[in-house]
């Protein structure tokens, strides 16, 4: 049987009763495995994971965001992480004999279908329309506070949906990718600036690693600083590398790590590479033995 992921962020992660409610939006079909739901208040953001045929996958997605839509108002919106829309990104993924192309093609009808509810949609990763498109860090660049003024510029017009500022909605970018890995690592300081110094050393546009997009985030609540990152290609970045590396530079600040977190699912291959670096696991070791 076919089987497509998406894993759709939206910005809420307070208010439980909306969540719930777009939950519902989401499963009313019964034809969707939720795998799994992350619900971040610091950062005021939940991630929704889950997988199907990709037409139930595509279905269940309109469902979900016009729900999310409804619900979630952007002018009131405040949290630590980077976002630019109620229904921010919506990734769609090749999970079981779908192919790269097949996943292109969802992520650019549901593209249209938000477009026609209001919202402006930009396709990004392997559905980007141009090259300037691809990296989301570029389309999301100043976040929904920039986003009046940039869709002032034709270079900003939406791939879909109306070329106007929605106040209430924002933007959403959707697409599909390789499978990412959200890994987070949370220290014991509250200086930010030391976060950005160890993000600075890990991210790849400052000089870290290619395959590692990150930020430094305040978590007042815990007193302490997240590294927040995106592994866009954990078979040539594996956690345990990134891992190392932030421990390693936190020594020079007298810092500590005092825990990790993955966002949605771990494919087995990724934690494949933490065994066999920790455990010293030899080559015959497959994931396969794993039941």
């Amino acid at each position: 049987m076919k089987s497509l992921l998406a894993e759709v962020n939206i910005s809420e992660g307070k208010d439980l009763k909306k969540i719930d409610d777009i939950k519902d939006a989401l499963i009313e079909g019964g034809d969707l495995e939720l795998v799994d739901l992350n619900v971040d208040k610091d950062h005021n953001r939940s991630v929704f994971t889950y997988r199907g045929e990709p037409e139930a996958v595509l279905e269940g997605t309109k469902r979900l965001a016009k729900r999310a839509i409804e619900l979630i108002d952007m002018t009131l919106h405040k949290g630590s992480h980077p976002r630019m829309g109620a229904v921010d990104v919506v990734p769609f993924i090749p999970d079981r004999d779908v192919s790269g192309e097949e996943a292109v093609e969802i992520s650019r009808r549901f593209g249209e279908y938000l477009g026609s509810l209001g919202v402006p949609v930009y396709y990004y990763e392997d559905a980007a329309l141009s090259e300037g498109r691809k990296s989301l860090v570029k389309i999301r660049k100043g976040e929904y506070e920039a986003l009046e003024e940039k869709m002032k510029d034709e270079d900003f017009r939406p791939d879909a949906g109306p070329f106007k500022f929605n106040p209430k909605s924002g933007a959403t970018v959707t697409g599909s990718r390789f499978a990412l890995l959200a890994y987070n690592i949370n220290i014991d300081t509250d200086d930010l600036e030391i976060g950005k110094k160890i993000v600075r050393a890990v991210r790849g546009s400052s000089g870290g690693y290619a395959a590692v997009r990150a930020i430094a985030l305040d978590i007042p609540d815990k007193g302490q600083v997240q590294i927040s990152m995106n592994l866009v290609n954990y078979e040539k970045t594996p956690i345990h590398r990134v891992y190392e590396t932030i421990k390693s530079e936190l020594t020079r600040y007298n810092v500590n790590i005092v825990d990790t977190e993955l966002v949605g699912p771990v494919p087995l291959k990724a934690i494949e590479e933490i065994m066999k670096f920790y455990i010293r696991l030899n080559d015959d070791f497959s994931i396969d033995q794993v039941y």
